[in-house]
């Protein structure tokens, strides 16, 4: 039995299968666990291509890479009927056979009758190996494509499979770029060693019009430390920075510019947003705000020396598409998406994983938060401010949200009388059970729908139920 929803011999036609795509979109956000925050290109790749096998039950399915010259396509992970990736289609030129076009086009690609497609250059093969199915999707960032993820079925595929496929390649042609940019630097670097330079130096080369600062004592930094704060630094001196300062601390090194305001403060966090990524990787930050006069922009950078502080974040959430939209953005924040453990919040929209959880950011959707939350986010919330609301929670501290009322502050005087209101309980009944007067339970209540932020007692016995404080 085909373990995945999509591999199904009865093809249909018009409206997608919704419970189809729900299902399968878990799987994909399991896929996407594997290679969060990964920096390695080939890896990421396997991983992709091994899962798709393993959970899609695909019959074969490989990822190529587009070249930097853009001309040719270069397979660099297969799995399935075949492992290898120096075969006949190793190298694909841009525009030939079905993945060049769809390479150049940036169109995806299905068909259930692979044998008898004009395009196929061997249908002997696809006949002998009983391969129905092909579906092939474009890898792409903005408006370039970057590689293309194809699959072969032994079944017919549904339409519903390019629904996640998108999903799949939107996530990792994020991780895929980053991976690259990554190691193209790296490379870069090795070629032209400058070990003998401090990052001081190299700032000081690299801003030559700026006043820098030196705080502390130069330490060693790792390769790909030195690599974010020199691409910084580059992106920097095209706004035109007019200072610097660079700090050693104990723990961190920290690069903190002054930028003057020629116009929308965001051309100057864009500039910087292929950077946010790899630093949240690395367990640092990177953060752009306004000056207090208005006319400059703080840009500030600090990385640990190692690593293995990168902050984790686990995603349970009861819809599947939240689940994969929120992992989408955990992998845009650089984040890595980690399972349960005590220290790593939690994001979900789920009453019901609160209670196993010590830190708990909450997914808003226009509904009560529940009591003990101290942060919220919801659809429109961005990388960076994900990654910012992480380290905030991790800290201790609210983040999108103001320090909601406790049970700490309500008495138990308080939580008695919404008890026996639940009840039914006239405000007559409850001053004679508990021997007060009428006019002393209208006052509690009156601190209740105040401390409640609540409009009618309603409201207030509702968020009490709700927090199961009754």
């Amino acid at each position: 039995m085909l373990r995945g929803n999509f591999l199904m011999s009865n093809l249909q036609s018009g409206v997608l299968d919704s419970t189809r795509i729900l299902f399968d979109l878990q799987q994909v956000n399991e896929i996407v666990r594997c290679f969060s925050g990964c920096l390695e290109i080939e890896e990421i790749a396997h991983l992709v291509t091994n899962s798709l096998v393993e959970k899609f039950s695909c019959a074969l399915a490989r990822l190529w890479l587009v070249e930097p010259d853009r001309t040719t396509l270069k397979l660099v992970a297969s799995a399935g009927m075949y492992t290898h990736t120096n075969g006949s289609f190793a190298c694909v030129p841009m525009g030939a056979f079905k993945v060049g076009k769809i390479a150049q086009n940036r169109v995806s690609f299905l068909s259930n009758n692979l044998a008898s497609e004009p395009w196929v250059g061997n249908r002997e093969w696809a006949k002998s190996n009983n391969i129905r199915g092909f579906a092939g999707y474009p890898l792409t960032i903005d408006d370039r494509a970057i590689g293309v993820l194809a699959v072969f079925s032994h079944q017919a595929l549904e339409f519903e499979f390019l629904e996640v496929l998108q999903t799949l390649c939107a996530i990792a042609s994020v991780t895929l770029n980053t991976a690259m940019q990554y190691q193209k630097e790296k490379q870069a670097w090795q070629i032209n060693n400058t070990s003998s330079l401090s990052l001081c130096d190299r700032l000081v080369s690299i801003l030559s019009t700026t006043r820098l600062t030196l705080v502390g004592t130069e330490k060693p930094l790792t390769l790909s430390v030195s690599y974010v704060f020199l691409q910084t630094a580059e992106i920097l001196k095209r706004f035109e920075c007019n200072y610097c300062r660079l700090i050693y601390s104990e723990d961190t090194v920290r690069l903190e510019a002054m930028v003057p305001i020629f116009g929308d403060r965001t051309t100057i966090e864009s500039g910087l947003s292929e950077l946010f990524s790899i630093t949240s990787y690395l367990g640092g930050a990177l953060q752009v705000q306004t000056s207090i006069d208005g006319r400059a922009m703080q840009v500030m950078l600090k990385i640990p020396y190692t690593c293995e502080s990168r902050q984790q974040l686990q995603i349970k959430c009861s819809s599947p598409i939240l689940q994969v939209a929120f992992t989408h953005l955990c992998v845009l924040a650089g984040l890595k998406i980690g399972n349960e453990a005590e220290n790593v919040p939690l994001l979900t929209d789920d009453i019901r994983q609160i209670k196993a959880a010590k830190s708990v950011i909450w997914i808003d959707q226009k509904a009560q938060v529940p009591q003990g939350i101290k942060a919220k986010v919801n659809l429109a919330t961005t990388p960076e401010q994900l990654r910012c609301c992480v380290e905030s929670v991790v800290s201790g501290k609210f983040w999108g949200i103001e320090a909601e009322v406790t049970q700490q502050n309500i008495s138990d005087r308080e939580l008695e009388i919404l008890a026996l209101l639940t009840q039914g309980k006239r405000d007559r009944d409850i001053a004679q059970h508990l021997i007060i007067s009428e006019s002393t339970v209208k006052f509690h209540m009156n601190n209740v729908l105040v401390k409640f932020k609540a409009k009618t007692r309603c409201q207030a016995i509702a968020c009490a139920i709700f927090n199961g404080w009754i």
